[in-house]
């Protein structure tokens, strides 16, 4: 059992730290974007999406020429202590990039549905922009912007091809459970991938569920 219940536990831990990480610069980006009036807003917009619909090998690959020992931040790293190939830390890293786009577009929308009266109201009674912020955007968009939430850390939770290549696949330090799937299958241990098939499609599946459920709330009254 230790062959399931380990990699599950370290995927919670990544999805975990992933989501974190990401619900803080997706949700701040995300709000900056849907106030933000330039030209240049929809490049911007486009840029950070990519993780998208790149294919995870080459944003892989983009991380390791970024962190990697002899990439362009990895040397500045390494002369900190800091060493992301190869450990758990380089697998939240991955999977943050690959499920960023989803906190981004949910939190963007959610924001640019919160009706611009109640927050020019706000400003009229002396609210600032960090107040406007946490009494009257947030609240007013939160479903939407849990629902993106939910949505990356079931991202995070399954993402394989940028994993394996920046943490790669060592048991009980950075097998999460997509790899842990890919190596069970290679092995012809079929009933070990099964099991760990059929766990996280459960997780995921109950994940989307509650991430349908937010969606609709967040949705603004026709009138």
């Amino acid at each position: 059992m230790s062959a399931i219940w380990i990699p599950l536990a370290l995927s919670l831990k990544v999805a975990l730290w992933a989501t974190a990480i990401n619900a803080v610069l997706g949700i701040g980006t995300a709000w900056l974007l849907s106030r933000w009036r330039s030209p240049l807003r929809d490049l911007v917009d486009a840029v950070l999406t990519l993780p998208l619909v790149l294919p995870p090998t080459v944003l892989g690959y983009y991380l390791l020429v970024l962190v990697g020992r002899r990439g362009a931040l990895g040397e500045w790293l390494a002369s900190m202590g800091i060493e992301l190939v190869f450990t758990w830390q380089g697998a939240v890293l991955a999977s943050s990039v690959v499920a960023f786009p989803l906190v981004l577009k949910s939190a963007r929308a959610a924001f640019e549905s919160v009706d611009a009266q109640l927050e020019n109201a706000a400003r009229v009674l002396g609210a600032g922009e960090i107040a406007l912020f946490f009494r009257v955007s947030l609240p007013l968009a939160v479903r939407g912007i849990a629902a993106g939430v939910l949505l990356a850390f079931a991202r995070a939770l399954g993402e394989f091809g940028a994993t394996l290549m920046v943490a790669g696949s060592l048991p009980g330090r950075t097998q999460t459970l997509s790899v842990a799937i890919y190596e069970a299958v290679q092995a012809g241990d079929d009933r070990t991938a099964n099991l760990l098939v059929l766990v996280t499609s459960v997780v995921c599946v109950v994940l989307l569920l509650a991430a349908g459920r937010l969606v609709p709330a967040s949705r603004p009254a026709i009138r």
